[in-house]
């Protein structure tokens, strides 16, 4: 048994050489590589992880098994999911007009809930149908598994871009609508087919409608009064150190209680950012008190995504890629990109009026859904086995070249698309 002193001792150092490597790749990036910082570091990051395998096949350890054993000795999947998550959801929803949502309810509400219940499906049944044809077998409940949870998207590395193309103010609100609500929907979904592959048992209807309420109803409703009661509390007095104390409790604490009772952690941080963000912003806190959270939430934000995406590329060093299953990888990717194009890009191509888009918009819409973290952690999160490994692998893969590929060049295609006229 490991001694108390000795485990804490054991994560501070894992955290610390995170934070080091972290910092380090995104100077090297602003110095050099001049990436987007999330993009960039994660390439470094990756790099790296390939360069020590390479040196590692030449017969050089030394480097390699530490990286192994620094990963090794990382929960992703809980870091991610019990740590940062509760923290990116709330920074990215305190600076969503929820004024500018509400216009654009229809248009986030379609896309997160429709959106991501359908590519589910389209992902899942074509990854079955598609993967003996690569001498593949991956069991159906893995394959709804895979749907569910590489559907959510992730909008951190692609919402700097779009400013910089010149995307339009109602193209950005959809797509940061989007992304923090089908996280919401991802996990649910995700939580209900794991439940399901687990116990071997399907469950009934009333069931499933009964978790789906609980886990979302409840996790709004539970923002609500979370970000009610924090509202009240940040009316009350003055004091910005205090006030910035008391939005982070609400966060961690909020987060930890709504997954103690088993409601949706993801949507009640979403709900409760948007309450604090919008009402708490103009009513409960001075100018000095909205700069100083603000400028907190925002670098908060910016580390925690930079040591992210830095695991992300880290990570790799543990992923096996045998050439049997390069075929399944191709497969994943095409497939995740035509679900997007059918449950996303087709419905906003199809009502383009109707959802009061500019024209091209689905264009963007359908390259610029990343994949991030939240994948590559409910990933992590199965049951070990080879199931496991081979879903792992797959999230890997498009989690990485929707970042690289559809990231870097997202930019690009959105001024061709929009200014264009096409």
């Amino acid at each position: 048994m490991t001694p108390p002193g000795k485990e804490s001792s054991t994560v501070f150092n894992v955290a610390v050489a995170c934070l080091v490597l972290t910092a380090l790749f995104a100077y090297v990036n602003h110095r050099y590589v001049r990436l987007p910082t999330t993009i960039g570091v994660m390439v470094i990051a990756m790099l790296l992880s390939i360069a020590l395998v390479g040196l590692d096949r030449l017969g050089i350890e030394g480097l390699h098994d530490y990286e192994v054993s620094l990963i090794s000795s990382i929960d992703f999947s809980d870091v991610l999911m019990q740590g940062m998550l509760s923290l990116l959801l709330f920074a990215a929803a305190l600076h969503v007009d929820i004024h500018e949502l509400r216009d654009h309810r229809w248009q986030v509400g379609v896309l997160a809930v429709f959106g991501t219940v359908v590519s589910t499906m389209i992902v899942s049944f074509a990854l079955w149908f598609a993967l003996p044809f690569a001498g593949i077998t991956l069991p159906l409940g893995y394959c709804l598994l895979f749907g569910a949870l590489i559907s959510p998207t992730d909008p951190i590395a692609v919402m700097g871009i779009l400013k910089s193309a010149g995307a339009p103010r109602n193209l950005e609100i959809t797509i940061a609508g989007e992304s923090l609500f089908n996280d919401g929907v991802g996990v649910v979904l995700f939580t209900l087919l794991l439940e399901t592959v687990t116990l071997g048992e399907t469950p009934t209807t009333g069931r499933a409608v009964g978790m789906l309420l609980q886990e979302a109803g409840g996790g709004i409703l539970f923002g609500l009064a979370l970000g009610f009661v924090t509202f009240r509390m940040l009316k009350s007095i003055d004091n910005y150190q205090v006030e910035i104390l008391l939005t982070l409790a609400a966060v961690m604490g909020g987060y930890a209680l709504a997954s103690r009772l088993h409601v949706s952690g993801p949507l009640a941080m979403v709900v409760a950012g948007l309450l604090i963000g919008n009402q708490g912003r103009a009513s409960a806190m001075s100018e000095t008190t909205r700069e100083h959270l603000d400028m907190f939430w925002e670098l908060l934000d910016e580390i925690l995504n930079s040591v992210l995406f830095v695991l992300i590329g880290l990570e790799v060093i543990l992923i096996s890629f045998d050439f049997n299953i390069v075929f399944a990888v191709v497969v994943a990717i095409a497939v995740t990109l035509l679900a997007r194009l059918l449950s996303v890009g087709l419905p906003i191509g199809a009502l383009r009026r109707v959802f009061r888009m500019p024209r091209g918009a689905w264009k963007v819409l359908v390259w610029g859904g990343l994949r991030g973290g939240i994948s590559v952690a409910l990933a992590l999160s199965l049951p070990a086995g080879a199931e496991r490994d081979l879903v792992l692998t797959l999230t890997y893969s498009v989690v990485i070249f929707s970042i690289v590929c559809q990231g870097l060049s997202i930019g690009a295609l959105t001024r061709r698309a929009l200014h264009a006229g096409s």
